[in-house]
């Protein structure tokens, strides 16, 4: 071995296991990338999931959950990103907690994606501090706040009764707005495929819903799912089991 190879290791070592190496990332959504094996979610920001509906400006509906996504991968492009480690996501201990960054530069993306306005700051979190940032979001009506919207958080969980946020959320409109923010029949995101379905009987298993991969035998027949999911990693990091009467081994296409 030589003593270059030795030192670098030596200092491999001394690095804290939450220090971890730049390298590519792959964007799931816009607040969840892989650098490598491993899966983090962007801490103290809550995005819109990419099957989110939101208003925009001139009262259209709008893939703003898919926007998120690719407004994400468009502030990182093909530069490197290093994550610090902050230990197991709370709501899904498969993935991890972590403070990333582009290579080279000193603000976070999480950060970055509220400046944007397609984040909101989560107030619990210890590191996420964006109340300013969301404030001059907002009175820009930049991304998100330009229309009207619910918090990403009352999406997932289907609360259709939440607090309207952004611009453009007039109160004689609020039963034609959350109509099309909580469509009937929620369009599936490209490659998206997954259904999921609200039901009080996945709460034995700690669960909100259960999903439906194309293999399962439940699936021609939910013609309306209430979420659509792009992995199963996706589906479980929701909150959501597997259907029962999936046949053994499949996954999801």
């Amino acid at each position: 071995m030589s003593l270059r190879t030795l030192i670098a290791g030596l200092i491999l070592i001394a690095l804290p296991a939450s220090q971890a190496l730049a390298a590519n990332a792959t964007v799931k959504d816009g607040s969840t990338l892989q650098l490598g094996n491993t899966t983090y979610r962007l801490d103290g920001i809550d995005v819109p999931p990419v099957d989110q509906l939101c208003i925009d400006e001139h009262a259209e509906s709008w893939t703003c959950g898919i926007e998120a996504r690719d407004q994400l991968a468009r502030l990182i492009g093909d530069r490197q990103v290093r994550c610090d480690d902050l230990g197991p996501d709370l709501t899904y201990k498969k993935r991890r907690l972590g403070v990333c960054k582009i290579e080279g530069d000193p603000t976070s993306l999480s950060e970055l994606m509220v400046q944007q306005g397609f984040a909101l700051n989560v107030e619990a979190s210890a590191t996420g501090r964006f109340k300013p940032d969301e404030a001059r979001a907002k009175e820009d009506r930049r991304g998100l706040w330009k229309g009207c919207f619910v918090a990403p958080q009352e999406f997932r969980r289907g609360k259709q009764d939440g607090a309207l946020l952004g611009g453009s959320c007039p109160a004689d409109r609020d039963r034609a707005i959350r109509d099309v923010i909580f469509p009937d029949d929620l369009p599936m995101p490209a490659s998206c495929n997954i259904k999921g379905k609200f039901a009080v009987r996945a709460r034995v298993t700690g669960d909100i819903g259960i999903y439906h991969l194309q293999a399962c035998r439940s699936y021609p027949g939910l013609t309306k799912p209430d979420r659509w999911f792009c992995s199963e990693d996706d589906a479980q990091a929701a909150g959501f089991r597997r259907a029962y009467n999936c046949r053994p081994g499949s996954k999801a296409k």
